[in-house]
């Protein structure tokens, strides 16, 4: 039996045999994944390496910049398993592409 969490299990157990319990990463953190086949090879409860940790994925949004109030309201079918590695990177890049945020303060502050 693999892990779940105590809360929302339907819903990650649902997520996670979507997804064969693997991370559904297909390069969106920034790695082609080439040894995955163009997705990432982490597994659920499987380690990353022979001395490696072990891999606990998480039920998330595909959009990783998603709010917390949006992925609440979201059904099994419109998440995606991740890996933190991989949601973490994704985020990470998503925010990078975002617009810069204007410095200009419209004269607020205009005397």
């Amino acid at each position: 039996m693999k892990s779940q969490p105590i809360v929302g299990a339907a819903v990650f157990t649902a997520v996670m045999e979507a997804a064969g319990f693997r991370c559904q990463c297909e390069g969106e953190c920034g790695n082609p994944h080439a040894k995955g086949g163009g997705r990432c090879p982490h597994e659920h409860d499987h380690y990353t390496s022979k001395h490696g940790r072990r891999v606990r994925l998480m039920a998330a949004p595909a959009d990783p910049l998603a709010t917390d109030v949006t992925a609440a309201r979201l059904t099994a079918s419109e998440l995606r398993a991740w890996c933190s590695d991989c949601h973490g990177a994704a985020a990470r890049l998503a925010r990078k592409r975002l617009p810069a945020a204007s410095t200009d303060q419209c004269g607020l502050f205009d005397l």
